[in-house]
């Protein structure tokens, strides 16, 4: 085992991977920009190093510095966590050629993934189904009218280079093509550096399943389990479940053995995830996210596998200590992403300094978190400022839990996205696990929302209690405050109403 291992990241990853290397006795060493010089995952590690200016550009995102601390610190290992340098081919190869290890895949099995086209052509050639579609690169606009008329509309254009959802569109009709070509291939060379587009068809009612791998440097590859992720805002995940409601074991199974065969025909080492759309019965590759997932914790919740743990033995060369057959999922999690972030103004960050903090607990509660009360949710970052997950005997119970532990959740000094959950785990469709990737719009989500926070008095009167004390001589400030919040909700739906 590694005896120290440095943290290529911040705030909740960079602690949930500090806290595996703690259990396995390995030092750590953070890595720090302005922004962070005083948030709690440098206090955590056994050392910590500042690295640059608040913008990620300057700091998490130059491999130069950080490699430049792991030689200075003597770091055997650098673990990317998710987002930065996760996925950067250039990285993974930087750190074996100063001989330190990458905790994650190699470079070309990186590289391979990192584009989309490459990827779907790799697994047409290995007998994996796929989205039907046309995986050449689209050069101009008659040509991706071409296309998209023979696949049959409406279709998906996606950025090849994409991620996160960002960099793709949906076209219904043809004369939609041209002027959705020129923004998706706009937003790909700003984000991505990489123009490139390519077409398939849009599917239906889609699910969104992954499928956790595990693959150490024997051959030995296990899926791990399940995850429902269709509870989706503009691509990008806000809930998930383990295992998918919709999960048999024969579909398991196949999903399952289809992951693992994506896994070797890239030479996949480390923990991973394979993502596939589910429509009607069937199920079609969309990409292998190369390192550890925000959502890893409801995967270790029904299976009792630490995958963090997992991903420093396979890094040292250990061969996975258990088979396929000895992998057992129990009961069911839920996860939901704790943003500072306004549900109703079309999720827009919300950074500040949260003025109160109190997390949940009690049985099944898991709360990974980077935050603190008196801690100041940077512009410069994600909004995350939890990750939230309950397990429980059944999917009942865990969705019990997990309204249970909303409610204990008590952040004050930002906006948050927890009335957006809420309204979620109420809903019936839900409830039932009738899920799609377009479950929000489909189910007015955000309106309810709206008429929740609205009509919530209680509400507005904890909000005010939070903010002024118990104090009865605060009356007009709590009737104030609770003017302001029905003021705020107002305007809220006006925005709503009008999009």
């Amino acid at each position: 085992m590694f005896k120290k291992v440095l943290v290529a990241n911040r705030g909740e990853i960079a602690i949930r991977v500090m806290r595996a290397c703690k259990e396995l006795d390995v030092s750590t060493v953070a890595v720090y920009s302005e922004a962070d010089k005083e948030a709690l995952f440098t206090k955590y590690a056994d050392e910590a190093y500042f690295i640059g200016p608040s913008p990620s550009s300057k700091s998490y995102l130059n491999i130069d510095k950080i490699l430049d601390v792991a030689e200075k610190s003597g770091a055997e290992g650098i673990h990317p966590g998710y987002g930065f340098l996760s996925e950067n081919a250039e990285f993974a190869r930087e750190c074996k050629k100063r001989g330190i290890v990458f905790i994650g895949p190699s470079s070309k099995t990186i590289e391979q993934m990192g584009s989309k086209i490459e990827a779907k052509t790799l697994m047409i050639k290995a007998g994996v189904p796929v989205i039907p579609g046309d995986d050449r690169a689209v050069e101009d606009a008659d040509t991706a009218m071409d296309i998209a008329d023979s696949i049959g509309y409406p279709v998906m254009l996606k950025a090849s280079a994409g991620g996160g959802g960002i960099g793709m569109k949906i076209v219904y009709s043809r004369d939609e093509v041209a002027d959705t070509l020129s923004s998706v291939r706009a937003v790909a060379e700003s984000t991505f550096g990489d123009s490139t587009v390519f077409i398939e068809k849009y599917l239906e009612e889609p699910r969104h399943i992954e499928i956790q791998i595990l693959a150490d440097s024997y051959g030995n590859t296990v899926y791990v389990s399940d995850r429902e992720c269709s509870i989706q805002r503009r691509h990008q995940k806000l809930m998930e479940e383990a295992p998918s409601p919709i999960m048999t074991p024969e579909l398991r199974k196949r999903m399952g053995e289809a992951a693992i065969k994506v896994a070797k025909t890239i030479g996949y080492e480390s923990a991973g995830t394979v993502e596939f759309l589910y429509s009607k019965g069937d199920f079609y590759f969309l990409e292998v996210n190369t390192r550890l997932q925000v959502e890893h914790s409801i995967t270790e919740m029904v299976t009792g596998i630490d995958l963090a743990k997992e991903q420093l033995h396979i890094a040292c060369g250990r061969e996975l200590p258990f088979k396929q057959e000895d992998i057992k999922i129990n009961g069911c999690s839920i996860e939901c992403r704790i943003n500072a972030e306004d549900p109703l103004n079309d999720f827009a960050p919300s950074p500040g300094k949260i003025l109160r903090y109190r997390s949940p607990g009690g049985p099944g509660v898991r709360v990974d978190s980077g935050v603190h009360m008196g801690y100041v949710i940077s512009p410069f970052y994600d909004s995350m400022v939890a990750k939230l997950s309950v397990w429980g005997r059944t999917r009942d119970e865990a969705i019990a839990r997990m309204k249970r532990a909303l409610f204990e959740y008590v952040i004050t000094g930002v906006t948050t996205n927890i009335p957006f959950h809420e309204v979620v785990l109420d809903n019936d469709a839900f409830i039932k696990g009738e899920l799609t990737t377009h479950f929000i719009d489909d189910h007015n989500i955000l309106a309810d929302v709206v008429s929740m926070v609205e009509h919530d008095s209680a509400k507005k009167g904890t909000l005010a209690t939070a903010l002024y004390g118990d104090d009865k001589n605060n009356d007009k400030k709590i009737a104030a405050i609770s003017a302001a919040v029905g003021s705020y909700v107002q305007t809220c739906k006006k925005q709503y109403s009008e999009k």
